[in-house]
């Protein structure tokens, strides 16, 4: 895809910096995606057709086809007047440039606002169903020492009984 980005700024007559300033992008990630460090994102992508909308997406982003849109053509797009295509819109807002009258017209097209959106799924509240229970105490049953046996360091032992009688 850099091939095809930097074939777009060769037939556009822009440099990196100035592709960068066209796309509002940061000059660094052109050079980064020219220099093959980084490939586009989606968002590089996005604002490549969103700016250049002659641009045919299927060959930007596969390679497939031709460069530009049905419709258009090289001669058209770098500002010479077309024999029978249209006069596309980005043309049409671009001002003359040797005129000390030029003015801008109003862009149209709102500018795309890029949000990641959130969805928070409220909780579907189910009924519990209560089981009421009597829960039965059960005592353990009581332990009693039966018997102790005492093991001391010259090997020999005493064995108590409960009745605490040596054997």
């Amino acid at each position: 895809m850099k091939d095809r980005i930097r074939q777009i700024m060769e037939h556009e007559q822009l440099t990196p910096s100035a592709f960068a300033d066209k796309l509002q992008l940061g000059r660094a990630v052109v050079s980064h995606i020219l220099n093959g460090r980084n490939n586009p994102s989606l968002d590089v992508v996005t604002r490549i057709l969103s700016n250049m909308e002659y641009l045919n997406p299927d060959w930007l982003i596969t390679g497939n086809g031709s460069m530009y849109k049905s419709g258009y053509d090289n001669k058209n797009v770098s500002g010479q007047q077309p024999s029978t295509t249209p006069v596309n819109s980005y043309q049409a807002n671009q001002p003359d440039l040797f005129s000390q009258t030029a003015v801008s017209l109003p862009n149209d097209k709102p500018e795309t606002e890029y949000r990641k959106e959130i969805v928070v799924e409220q909780p579907q509240i189910q009924p519990e169903n209560t089981v009421n229970q009597t829960i039965v105490y059960q005592k353990a049953p009581e332990r009693k020492v039966s018997k102790i046996i005492i093991y001391y360091t010259d090997n020999t032992f005493e064995t108590f009984n409960a009745d605490n009688k040596p054997l």
